[in-house]
């Protein structure tokens, strides 16, 4: 290049329309001109890894942040530098002939990196500055690129550095990025774990950026690696899982989370290549099912898109993502044979949302299913003992069944809480799991007629006091049947299927809301009503094993009868958890009273009238 040429270099146009492809860049490609810290600093190690290849040095990025108005912002590096011919191919690659041809670059070839990583500068300032000097040797040279679409490359005279600085002036609405405290927070966010020597130069003197990563080596450094894990999940984690890929150079660690996340989360990883961050929250690399960790992750083998934001998936990630799957089945699988102690602390903190995609995934639930509680008639128990201990399970769908049916069920049979959230649904994939196992959804009403009545010589004293007795509570709507209940010591059993419940906590609704919501109960009521049964009505089942009961169909006093009635009614619904109504509680209160009157021999206690709605009648 001749003198002349070199002093005043012609400006020359790029071959595209730069400043569509800018403005593509920052609304498509790129999150936010944040990026452009990035792209420099992967140039820059780009760099420095292709010198060690050459001489085997190099090894230092020095950034300086714009010092004030009128300064430049400048990134420097000691890596291999540009030759003249390598700064034509770079105008080559900045200046192609399409915007496709761009962004379709390999990033795995440097000056395409390098190009395009230029380009993302673009959008925090009007001119570009790149001075180099190549390590294979050569003069130095100068490119100066222009918003407008214009360029212009001299050879230089001055002896540089080997290597390569990137000076930016910054846009009238970009000098805030590039000053101290945003270009050290951005540093120290992308490139704090790059095995390079990163220093901000500041006035007071330079400070690293660069440190050593513990989620590399966990075993190195535990404390450290606990450490880092505390402050990325802002507590400290369940345990630390280390994670590896050796085919793809993958390896991390994934913290295990002390606290359930939201319903609906999936894990989120933040990922590094090459130890330089692309994303904080990546959610390919992990299976959908590991919610419970948080991880943290590098790769030299895994493809960024053209953003370097996200992951191509292809077939490397495919891998990644089974084999840390299987890393950390491996940790639950461990720790149920060798700490059980801590996969219950594990699964008590997690259940709800293992349980919830159990019911779908197929993966997770052969691994986590015998791990997960239940609650039964003989007590919370893990669903693997209960399989393994009973080939015939039953489940009630609703807690109100349970309560239910579990005073009704005989001592041997084993029958499982299902409405507590997603509990019948994983009940129900049971068999799926443990073939050998069969599930059976039980329901009050079958449950209460499968009970036997009382002996054929006591049958018509049973009918004569299911007749008397359903007179005492028809103005609550209950009805009495008499069975044969295998347990002495229960007298009664309130039961109703959930229609019915519904039924009667609307009812109870209706009593406490105003005309607008009252309407839309009656219409509810009406609609529901087109479906019920007639005899679709809550029962108050008098077991005929217990002593009270059959004393009961003895008594010939109509009060003491009618109060006992009441009181086996009330002392149902307490032990059934179901709440009182106002007309209960004045029933409750009546009958106690007129009994302790009885008993202390008041004789002329008679059973009040009930009012229509149920309600004792008082005197005004």
């Amino acid at each position: 290049m001749a003198a002349e040429d070199r002093a005043r270099p012609h400006a020359q146009q790029f071959q595209v329309d730069l400043r569509g492809v800018v403005d593509l860049l920052s609304r498509h490609i790129y999150s936010g001109p944040r990026v452009y810290l990035r792209e420099l600093l992967q140039n820059a190690r780009d760099a420095i890894t292709a010198r060690r290849e050459v001489d085997g040095s190099g090894g230092t990025i020095r950034i300086r942040p714009l010092p004030g108005p009128g300064g430049e912002f400048v990134l420097s590096d000691d890596g291999v530098g540009l030759t003249a011919d390598e700064v034509a191919e770079l105008l080559a690659t900045v200046g192609r002939s399409s915007k496709r041809d761009i962004f379709d670059l390999p990033r795995d070839d440097y000056l395409g990196q390098f190009g395009i990583g230029l380009l993302s500068c673009f959008m925090v300032a009007d001119e570009i500055v790149i001075r180099s000097r190549s390590a294979r040797g050569g003069s130095a040279v100068e490119w100066i690129g222009s918003a407008d679409g214009t360029f212009r490359v001299r050879e230089l005279d001055e002896e540089l550095p080997i290597g390569t600085s990137v000076h930016l002036v910054p846009r009238f609405d970009a000098g805030d990025l590039l000053r101290a405290d945003a270009v050290r927070e951005l540093a120290t966010a992308f490139a704090e774990f790059l095995p390079v020597t990163v220093l901000l130069e500041l006035p007071g003197g330079d400070i690293p950026i660069t440190h050593d990563a513990p989620f590399l080596d966990p075993r190195q450094d535990p404390a450290a690696a606990v450490a880092y894990g505390r402050e990325l999940i802002g507590s400290t984690p369940l345990d630390v899982i280390e994670l590896t890929e050796p085919a793809t150079g993958t390896r991390g660690v994934a913290y295990v989370l002390p606290f359930a996340p939201p319903p609906g989360a999936r894990q989120a990883t933040r990922m590094y290549l090459g130890r330089m961050l692309l994303s904080e929250r990546t959610d390919e690399v992990l299976p959908e099912w590991a919610f419970f960790v948080r991880a943290v992750i590098d790769s030299t083998g895994l493809n960024p898109t053209a953003s370097r934001e996200s992951l191509v998936d292809d077939e490397a990630l495919a891998r990644v993502r089974e084999q840390l799957g299987a890393a950390l089945r491996r940790w639950v699988l461990e720790l149920g044979l060798g700490a059980p102690d801590r996969l219950a602390q594990f699964v008590a903190v997690h259940e709800v949302g293992l349980k919830s995609l159990v019911r779908h995934d197929d993966e997770l639930a052969r691994f986590i299913t015998r791990w997960l509680s239940v609650e039964t008639t003989h007590g919370t128990m893990s669903v693997g003992e209960l399989a393994d201990r009973y080939k015939r399970i039953r489940f009630a769908a609703t807690v109100d069944e349970f309560r239910q049916v579990a005073g009704i069920s005989r001592a041997e049979q084993i029958l499982v809480n299902g409405g507590y959230l997603y509990d019948a649904d994983l009940i129900r994939r049971l068999p799926e799991l443990y073939p050998d196992v069969t599930v059976e959804q039980v329901d009050v009403v079958g449950e209460l007629d499968r009970l036997d009545p009382p002996p054929l010589d006591d049958r018509a004293a049973a009918v004569a006091l299911e007749d008397r007795a359903t007179g005492v509570l028809a103005e609550v709507g209950c009805a009495v049947v008499v069975r044969t209940i295998d347990q002495p010591d229960l007298p009664s059993l309130y039961v109703a299927d959930p229609a019915v419940l519904r039924r009667i906590d609307r009812t109870r609704t209706k009593g406490i809301t105003g005309s607008l919501w009252g309407g839309v109960l009656d219409r509810i009521d009406g609609a529901a009503g087109d479906r019920r049964e007639d005899d679709a009505a809550a029962r108050l089942c008098l077991n005929w094993s217990n002593r009270v009961v059959r004393s009961l169909s003895a008594v010939g006093d109509d009060a003491v009868f009618a109060r006992t009635v009441q009181l086996l009614y009330i002392q149902a619904l307490l032990a059934g958890h179901r709440p009182l109504g106002d007309a209960d509680r004045a029933l409750m209160t009546g009958a106690l009273s007129d009994l302790v009157a009885l008993s202390a021999g008041v004789s002329d206690v008679e059973m009040p009238p009930l009012a229509d709605d149920g309600d004792p009648l008082t005197p005004s």
